[in-house]
């Protein structure tokens, strides 16, 4: 199944049914008087969680949903029925804004948790609820209100605890696929990673967590070079990133600068995900001698003087991933008792993802009005170069 972590959609909330106007006359019945029933409410439109899906492929084939309206209503006091509400399942983690306005509505980030995207109308009222003792035979109804309209735009962001950074082919999807169960595509190439992939790591028999793998970045990502930085919002709900550094990069290329470019690009798209807490990790020590590779990574660590925890580790031969994955359970196991103990924690935590979200959704819409204005140039361009080759020939025989 394709990866689509962006979509949009439009969802229309059914129109409440309108209120009847009716009296009661019947044959033998001594009183008759008014007797018209309230319409029934419009349907609304909700998204769901659904753990089991990954992707918003199946909303670019269907994009538009209207739910059900409600029933007019109808004499003898009867009720019109309620229009059918419409429930779109999404992916955990699906960030939901309203694509006209650009405001932040909300996440749908547990299982079965549902969120209001459109609101039904509201019924109307039946002559019966406008009878008094000053006005016995009351001829007024209300129409039903009509539904939300909405355009939505919906981006998929990856629920992990650890995020993976790095240049291509500096040893991420080997990680991931030596401490947990997944199995990305490996390959001595670059951008063998397309899509992002989650891998659950277990450490010991009842404690575990989740690794987020994306694909790789190059200089100039955040203009879009490469794979550009499209898949970068994954991380914002992480607690912790990794960032991978390659210690004998294959095309000579210095690991130090290797360094510098990832971090660049990464405070280029957000400064929020730029100040999560990072780890710095040297992969492939098993390339270099003992001596050579410490003497290498002292000149990096001297050159770069990082301020974070640095390990060293090789995916392939198992050297200190072990030590590294129960570091980083230690390491989330405290921070969740910190929050389950500081609810002030717990807030700013959760703000924090919040602007984090925003962010990087004001990211993508800059950089489809840049694209669209691309586009435009180019055309505008094309059609000039058509203009200087229109030449008119005139034939006389």
């Amino acid at each position: 199944m394709k990866f689509v972590d962006e979509a949009s959609i439009r969802v229309e909330a059914g129109k409440g049914g309108n209120g009847c106007l009716s009296f009661r006359r019947e044959k033998f019945i001594e009183k008759g008087g008014p007797d018209g029933g309230d319409g029934g409410d419009g349907g609304s439109v909700y998204l769901v969680g659904d753990a089991s899906l990954n992707t918003l492929v199946d909303f670019r084939f269907q994009p538009r949903y209207r739910a059900q309206k409600g029933e007019h209503g109808k004499g003898s006091e009867r009720k019109g029925a309620k229009g059918a509400d419409i429930f779109l399942r999404v992916p955990l983690g699906t960030s939901v804004f309203d694509d006209d306005s650009n405001e932040y509505l909300g996440d749908v980030s547990a299982a079965e948790e549902s969120m209001l995207v459109a609101q039904g109308g509201f019924h109307g009222l039946g002559n019966t609820r406008f009878k008094s003792s000053t006005n016995r035979a009351p001829r007024q109804t209300t129409p039903g209100s009509d539904g939300e309209i909405r355009n939505l735009r919906l981006e998929l962001r990856l629920i992990a605890d650890i995020g993976l950074l790095g240049l291509p082919n500096a040893g991420k999807s080997t990680l991931i696929s030596t401490v947990s169960a997944a199995r990305p595509k490996i390959a001595d190439y670059p951008f063998t990673t397309l899509v992002p992939n989650l891998g659950v790591v277990r450490v010991g028999d009842d404690e575990s967590f989740v690794i987020a793998d994306i694909p790789g970045l190059i200089e100039g990502a955040a203009e879009g070079a490469g794979l550009g930085v499209q898949f970068l919002k994954h991380l914002a709900r992480t607690r912790l990133l990794l960032h991978l550094v390659d210690i004998a990069p294959v095309d000579q290329s210095d690991p130090a600068e290797n360094f510098r470019t990832i971090e660049a690009e990464l405070a280029r798209y957000s400064e929020g995900i730029a100040s999560k807490p990072r780890w710095l990790v040297f992969t492939k020590i098993d390339a270099l001698p003992e001596d050579e590779r410490n003497e290498r990574v002292d000149a990096v660590l001297k050159e770069i003087n990082p301020d974070c925890p640095v390990y060293q580790i090789s995916s392939v031969s198992r050297i200190g991933t072990a030590d590294l994955m129960h570091h980083i359970q230690q390491y989330l196991s405290e921070l969740r008792e910190l929050e389950a103990q500081d609810e002030e924690f717990q807030l700013a935590r959760a703000d924090e993802e919040t602007r984090i979200v925003t962010e990087t959704h004001q990211y993508s819409l800059n950089r489809r009005a840049q694209r669209r204005a691309e586009r435009l140039l180019a055309k505008a361009r094309e059609a000039d170069d058509d203009d200087d080759f229109d030449v008119k020939v005139h034939y006389e025989p």
